[in-house]
């Protein structure tokens, strides 16, 4: 499927609430994109739960500004409307693939919602991941990094960074928290 500047939204973003969308990012001239799309299409086709769609960065140069395309081909993929992934350039059958089994496991967040739920004592950090309010998550794991010991506060901060990961690398919320969590544990 291929998605324009105008239909990226629904596209990609909405549906990537669904499943994981792995976006190509692409241009006809550019050559090594030819050596990647096949490998691409292949290995996505291979996998149940994926979906493959294609920007042509010259007719979409708005996406390809926001999502800061400096070079192709260049790979995201987006879960939960976010970033949660990238590749660059023309990579082997064998790294696609590894790229791609990354994405159908369990989500950071996922996998950490799961394990405080094993751990106990973090319902309210549960309640706000599960209702997709990370900022509340992360605040009230650095309430609880601020009166802890040590090894308390070293496991909270693993807690932290598995928000970061389900945040998407552009995500402003990562950079702010990221400060706070150092003041209190440096």
């Amino acid at each position: 499927m291929d998605a324009t500047d105008e239909t990226f939204y629904v596209d990609v973003l909405q549906r990537s609430h669904e499943r994981p969308v792995v976006v190509d990012f692409w241009a006809e001239w550019c050559g090594p994109c030819k050596v990647l799309e096949p490998v691409l299409e292949r290995e996505v086709g291979a996998r149940e739960g994926l979906e493959l769609v294609k920007v042509d960065v010259d007719a979409n140069t708005a996406l390809a500004t926001h999502y800061g395309i400096s070079s192709i081909p260049a790979v995201k993929a987006f879960r939960n409307g976010q970033v949660v992934a990238e590749l660059s350039g023309a990579q082997p059958p064998q790294v696609v693939a590894s790229f791609l089994d990354g994405l159908l496991g369990p989500s950071a967040g996922e996998r950490l919602v799961e394990e405080l739920r094993e751990r106990g004592g973090y319902e309210d950090v549960v309640a706000a991941l599960e209702a997709g309010d990370h900022e509340r998550a992360l605040s009230l794991l650095l309430e609880r990094a601020a009166g802890a010991e040590n090894a308390t506060r070293n496991e909270i901060r693993r807690f932290m960074v598995s928000v970061f990961e389900d945040l998407g690398q552009d995500h402003s919320l990562s950079a702010q928290y990221r400060r706070r969590l150092a003041a209190i544990l440096y």
